[in-house]
């Protein structure tokens, strides 16, 4: 009875706890393609100055429509007073649409001091404007407008008993997405985030009593498990391990060498030529089972063994790659690095070293900075950053779109390749606002000069809409899970004859 009494507060607590933990989520991909949207418009708006296109001279007006038309989101660019009056616009007809602009004084400050955000009441709907000082004497604001649909995220179960908002962070609404507006929610319990960059905010409001219901035929069979674990639990912990046990494990096994590179490819989407490869980490036992990256890499990454396991693993794999790496030299090994190992002391150098000790070039090694973890010191990883690429080494940031930084931070940064995180390759086929939010991170790409990567590409449906998109090259179990090198290598040279037979068909033809 202790153990059941225990497991029903146990599991109700779990339910809730996942509840929220989800609900939370949904609400951080709100801000986060929110502030997609506003470092896109501030991205396009850094272009005009650059290219003498901040004013109202005819042709200055046509080749800013010409930058509007280009880029969807954007319905405006305007030139402004430093009071926040209209001197011209793109499109004058928007104007008419207008129901009220605000001043100055009204407009909220970024993290970024030389970026306001204001609410723009329209005939049509609100937009929100993006202003951006050019000098003393003028600014451009882009009109964005807010797609209801961007917010359509929630699971099925919870769409007619929710509400998902996007605000200012004065509180104006900017947009929201509810199924019956004339319905009020019953009870609703709230779930916000507020963007640490810009005055934004997120909030999902779901009814109590659909909440309370979701999920929830999880509770008997979990209750069930945790009486049976509650029982065994005395046994468990009798045989269990000291609390070190795990990391010695990590220990033993760095020192037996058991922590090998498995191999992804990354390939061009329209041609399926096989690029380069992302190495990956696998636990090998000696009993020759494989232990998955998600039960050893948060475990080594808390405690201080990632830095020793990825040197492990890039030596590894520049042993294995060597040979093709000196035939090709346009082939490219890129490896993960956590922003903590990045900025750690002497990391440039014994890169470098590892590299050259190899008889590898540089220009073939990308290092892959993931942006699910936070970079506390962005002047210090731009300034490693550069150290790297002036050594030739190229530099990508991996889950682009749902991490912790914004994309005027990775400008910041100075990185070759952003790569597109797998959640909105998902749902690129399902959902029209990731199909925009994907176009968005192309575009800004290109005027950042940088080259994009997709990562988890699963269909053929999301290859043609990737390429429909922008994107050149991706990654995914469309084309191979990460392999071993032996089955990786013969996949590279399989794909290598068949294209090589297809090339030599082509030309015979030619020739008849």
């Amino acid at each position: 009875m202790a153990f059941a009494l225990s497991g029903h507060f146990a599991v109700d607590a779990v339910i809730r706890h996942q509840h929220a933990h989800q609900l939370n989520e949904l609400t951080e991909v709100v801000l986060r393609r929110s502030e997609l949207a506003v470092d896109f418009a501030a991205a396009s708006l850094d272009e005009l100055p650059k290219r003498n296109l901040a004013s109202c001279e005819p042709a200055a007006l046509q080749a800013i429509r010409l930058h509007v038309y280009q880029r969807s989101a954007i319905k405006d660019v305007r030139l402004v007073k430093p009071d926040g009056s209209v001197i011209c616009s793109a499109y004058s007809e928007t104007l008419e649409f207008d129901k009220g602009w605000a001043g100055r004084h009204d407009m909220l400050p970024s993290r970024d001091k030389a970026l306001s955000l204001f609410r723009v009441e329209q005939f049509g709907g609100d937009a929100l404007g993006v202003l951006r000082d050019i000098n003393d004497s003028s600014a451009l604001v882009a009109i964005v407008g807010i797609n209801a649909s961007l917010f359509d995220i929630m699971p099925a179960e919870l769409r007619a008993h929710s509400e998902v908002i996007l605000s200012l962070s004065n509180g104006e609404k900017l947009g929201e997405f509810l199924l019956d507006a004339d319905r009020p929610l019953v009870r609703p319990i709230s779930f916000e985030r507020h963007s640490t960059r810009l005055p934004l905010d997120a909030t999902i409001r779901v009814e109590h009593a659909v909440l309370s219901s979701w999920n929830s035929e999880a509770y008997w069979p979990a209750l069930a498990v945790a009486l049976g674990l509650g029982t065994l639990f005395g046994i468990l912990l009798a045989r269990s391990r000291r609390m070190e046990g795990p990391v010695a494990d990590l220990d033993r096994g760095l020192a037996a060498g058991e922590f090998k590179p498995y191999y992804q490819p990354i390939f061009e989407l329209r041609a399926g030529r096989i690029t380069g490869c992302e190495v990956l980490a696998r636990w090998v036992r000696r009993d020759g089972s494989v232990v998955p990256p998600m039960n050893f890499i948060p475990l080594a990454e808390s405690s201080g063994r990632i830095q020793a396991m990825t040197w492990q693993i890039l030596r590894s794999a520049l042993s294995d790659l060597q040979p093709m790496l000196r035939t090709d030299k346009t082939f490219k090994l890129s490896l993960n690095v956590v922003p903590k190992h990045l900025l750690s002391a002497g990391f440039v150098e014994t890169l470098r070293r590892t590299v050259l000790t190899a008889r590898v070039s540089a220009r073939q090694i990308v290092v892959e900075v993931t942006e699910r973890d936070e970079l506390d010191d962005l002047a210090r990883a731009a300034a490693v950053v550069a150290e790297l690429r002036d050594h030739g080494f190229r530099v990508a940031i991996d889950d682009v779109g749902v991490g912790h930084s914004g994309l005027s931070r990775l400008k910041g940064l100075g990185a070759d390749t952003i790569k597109i995180d797998k959640f909105f390759v998902d749902t690129i086929t399902v959902d029209a606002s990731t199909t925009t939010i994907v176009e968005m991170l192309v575009a800004l790409a290109r005027d950042l000069h940088m080259t994009v990567v997709a990562e988890g590409i699963e269909t053929e449906e999301q290859l043609r809409a990737l390429v429909a998109s922008g994107v050149e090259e991706g990654q995914g179990y469309l084309v191979a899970p990460p392999l071993p090198f032996a089955k990786f290598s013969e996949l590279v040279e399989c794909r290598r004859a068949v294209q090589s037979g297809a090339a030599v068909s082509d030309d015979t033809a030619l020739v008849a």
